[in-house]
């Protein structure tokens, strides 16, 4: 636990509450999850002819910022590899002061075809959901999610090593330690072995920030890996996953029905409820090893 005098990560606030327990009220400090809004602003276009425009703001939790950027802009369909970015970072001369560290522009290389039409869909991404803020049902099928083989893509991976994911993703939480109020997505390997974990107070940022972490790192496709989600799955978050070429998504919380038909239709190993040393299997489960 942090003292009153330690220094805070940019993803933890101090408060003061009135705490009762029982009939007895008293005075202390509570840490709380940030909530911030993220403006990520695309510049793009030929040298000599560049334009720039706001694309999307996100209410996230400060920091990884430029993987969350990345991970985005990746799986929306706006660039395809780490090469079609020439720069993300924060804007040095925002609006207002207080935007500094809440504004950040992703620099397109020139040669970058961009879909005008999809550019004059402007989001707005709360911290729950990343679908809510699209202006129609048809732009959440609007990116083309590659369709993994069943067979022979992807680890097997043993039911045994499924059970401690989430022990293992929960001991890596430090800001969920402290608050109590971030999601997590984390990257395993086949073994059960911890490579990359993100928190965020929101799901799908959590998941981009971990996609836009292995995408500037070169490591896409993840298809050796397994990505633990430490919420429900969501259609979006398979969308997400599939992008990124994970064949294996497993969940602490249950997937909805249009997940669970996404992981069907994208060739992913869909689980569910992964927890109490139990999981469901929805889709695909030739790559869970399982002895009766």
């Amino acid at each position: 636990m942090f003292s009153p005098s330690t220094p805070l990560p940019a993803s933890v606030e101090r408060t003061t509450v009135r705490r009762v327990r029982g009939s007895v009220a008293t005075a202390t400090t509570d840490l709380l999850a940030t909530e911030q809004p993220l403006e990520i602003r695309l510049a793009y276009g030929p040298t000599g002819q560049r334009q720039q425009q706001t694309l999307a703001i996100t209410m996230r939790t400060p920091g990884h910022d430029a993987e969350l950027a990345a991970g985005f802009l990746l799986s929306e369909g706006i660039t395809q590899s780490a090469s079609d970015l020439l720069t993300l970072a924060h804007c040095p001369d925002p609006r207002r002061p207080e935007e500094r560290a809440n504004v950040l522009l992703a620099e397109l290389a020139a040669g970058v075809a961009v879909d005008l039409g999809r550019l004059e869909r402007h989001f707005y991404t709360s911290s729950s959901c990343g679908v809510c803020g699209k202006t129609s049902i048809a732009a959440v099928r609007a990116v083309s999610c590659p369709v993994l083989p069943a067979e022979g893509y992807g680890p097997v991976v043993a039911a045994a090593t499924i059970h401690a994911l989430p022990a293992r993703q929960r001991a890596a939480q430090s800001a969920f330690e402290q608050t109590g109020g971030l999601h997590a997505a984390a990257l395993f390997t086949a073994d059960g072995e911890l490579l990359l974990l993100r928190e965020d107070v929101g799901r799908h940022n959590a998941l981009d920030k971990l996609v836009g972490a292995a995408l500037l790192a070169g490591q896409l496709p993840l298809h050796q890996h397994v990505l633990l989600l430490s919420g429900r799955a969501s259609f979006e978050l398979v969308q997400k996953a599939a992008v990124a070429g994970i064949a294996i998504v497993a969940a602490v919380g249950a997937p909805s029905s249009l997940a669970v038909d996404a992981a069907d239709e994208f060739g992913l190993t869909l689980l569910g409820f992964v927890r109490n040393n139990g999981f469901n299997v929805y889709t695909h489960e030739s790559r869970i090893a399982i002895t009766n």
